[in-house]
């Protein structure tokens, strides 16, 4: 997450001090990513040495006020002009978990597995939820903020989390038919015309019920 461009966006709207930034950040995005108001400060910090913001003073009741300069305005509308590229991508700290398990003696990978789905699965029953109320509030929303940001995120969170749901799938498919080959059982695969297996079958039962959810 990109906390320097964020600060710069949010600048775009109008002179700020930090604990507004932070708010405002966090009250478009639904604080799912919350911020340390240490770390704002210190971006701000960072924005003024590279000249992107403008330290106007204290406004009288202890706040630091802080403004977009012209190059910081031009950062921050080159940041909405540019794709996102994940050159790196981030840690998956579950594919690294599985990773590990699959070379680990004693580790039971298909647990692993069926306790993540449980957990992603009442995740993403809980997103579903949460965004079925935002849409409810839209036109009325208690805080008198647009909703339309944080519904959004919330597609973003649940497209994000049945990815999740249909890798752990594949993940689980995929060792079976390993298993199988590895004692010598012939397999039959639905992408070849045969019908599906029990376990497969399981799965897209599965994903209808979420689905319907």
């Amino acid at each position: 997450m990109s906390i320097r461009h964020s600060l710069l966006a949010l600048l775009s709207e109008g002179p700020r001090y930090g604990y507004q930034l932070r708010g405002d950040f966090e009250s478009r995005t639904g604080s799912t990513w919350p911020l340390n108001i240490g770390q704002v400060y210190t971006t701000l910090d960072r924005l003024e040495r590279d000249g992107l913001v403008v330290n106007d003073g204290d406004d009288g009741a202890g706040h630091v006020i802080y403004r977009l300069s012209e190059a910081g305005r031009a950062e921050a509308d080159g940041w909405f002009a540019t794709p996102v590229v994940n050159q790196n991508p981030p840690r998956n700290e579950l594919a690294i978990k599985l990773a590990l398990a699959l070379t680990l003696d004693g580790v039971d990978v298909s647990a692993i597995i069926q306790t993540q789905r449980a957990a992603s699965i009442t995740t993403l029953q809980d997103f579903t939820r949460q965004r079925r109320s935002a849409a409810a509030e839209l036109d009325a929303p208690e805080n008198g903020t647009d909703g339309t940001a944080w519904l959004l995120v919330l597609d973003a969170l649940i497209f994000e989390t049945e990815a999740e749901i249909r890798w752990l799938d594949h993940c689980e498919g995929w060792l079976a038919k390993r298993a199988q080959a590895s004692a010598g059982t012939a397999t039959r695969s639905p992408a070849n015309g045969s019908p599906a297996t029990g376990s497969e079958a399981t799965h897209e039962d599965a994903r209808a019920e979420r689905v319907a959810k």
